[in-house]
């Protein structure tokens, strides 16, 4: 007894794959022995696997049993150490699952994925932009950086890394040289303005030391602290209650206006705002505008250049990026056509 109870000791201790082998080897030799010694009683090597994964499972039909003295003794085998063995494979894979669970719970899982967006900072700003991109893309991978100890947000496709997001060590955790974009927002946490802009840039400096291509956005609360940030080539900015306040004004001035405005900030509202690649026969902004137009779309810009509809007569540049406003199925249908 004392000797089965340390090799069921050093059984526990062993790892996953290690045990797996050990009871795929056992069913599999089980199998051949039995065959071999009862070949009459089991007929085939498979009814021998099959009275083995019968017994060692509990389950015990009663289809195939071994007759003979050296039958009885490697079912005996089974019975001690077959389905202690296989028990043990079950709850090493509950455990592992359980494993998983915990510790993708805890942000303590490293991010696998690729091409994901990193939200860094836990808001409900940053929530609103977690559901606003999900809604966008629904298949996008988003993973979220920070301080708390719980995943703030267990959905599909988010992944939650807890840590300081200033860390080298915690943004690698979360995959940032395979990420997409990342967006910082103000830490709701600190009180002091100028901190809360402190902490945002020592974000991005550690984004860019880790992965310069990485597309940053970053919400700011301070508008002059915009040129500390251009130093370390942010890619966007956006200034806190910025949009706020703006929108409020175009509401008190043009009645309605503001209605358009959130169907521009959201694809879960009316028509939205896309990118298009140019196509080869334009000539001209205007060849495109009315090429658009036909199929359902409004051609409206050139990267930041929304004043394109005043010069229609002007070439399209081999660098242009357009943007169109429509809606998803139009875009779809737009981009279908130029693929065929």
């Amino acid at each position: 007894m004392q000797l089965i109870m340390k090799l069921a000791f050093k059984l526990v201790r062993l790892n996953h794959y290690l045990i797996a082998a050990l009871t795929l080897a056992l069913v599999a030799i089980s199998s051949a022995l039995a065959y071999v010694i009862e070949p009459e009683t089991f007929g085939t090597w498979f009814n021998a696997l099959w009275w083995v994964m019968t017994t060692v499972a509990t389950v015990g039909y009663g289809d195939y049993f071994p007759k003979t003295v050296p039958g009885k003794v490697l079912a005996m085998f089974l019975y001690v150490f077959g389905i202690g063995l296989l028990s043990l494979l079950i709850g090493k894979i509950i455990d592992g699952v359980a494993s998983f669970h915990r510790r993708r719970e805890s942000g303590t899982l490293k991010v696998q994925e690729s091409n994901h967006i990193i939200v860094i900072n836990w808001s409900k700003k940053a929530q609103l932009a977690i559901e606003e991109l999900l809604s966008s893309e629904p298949g996008i991978h988003i993973v979220i950086i920070d301080n708390a100890e719980k995943h703030p947000y267990d959905r599909p496709n988010v992944q939650f890394v807890s840590g300081d997001p200033t860390s080298i060590e915690v943004l690698a955790m979360a995959n940032i040289h395979a990420a997409r974009s990342a967006i910082i927002f103000a830490d709701p946490r600190i009180d002091d303005a100028s901190l809360i802009d402190g902490k945002s840039l020592l974000i991005v400096s550690s984004i860019e030391q880790a992965a310069p291509a990485v597309h940053t956005t970053v919400e700011i609360v301070i508008e002059k602290h915009i040129l500390n940030f251009r130093h370390v080539q942010v890619n966007d900015f956006i200034l806190s209650h910025d949009a706020v306040s703006r929108l409020a004004v175009r509401s008190a001035l043009k009645e309605g206006s503001v209605d358009l405005f959130t169907q521009l900030l959201s694809k879960q509202y009316g028509e939205d705002v896309f990118d298009i690649k140019p196509d080869p026969a334009w000539q001209t902004y205007g060849d495109g505008f009315a090429a658009l137009l036909r199929q359902g779309a409004t051609l409206i810009a050139d990267r930041t250049d929304m004043s394109i509809n005043r010069k229609l007569d002007t070439r399209i540049p081999a660098d242009a990026r357009l943007f169109v406003i429509s809606n998803e199925d139009t875009i779809q249908k737009i981009r279908s056509e130029r693929r065929s």
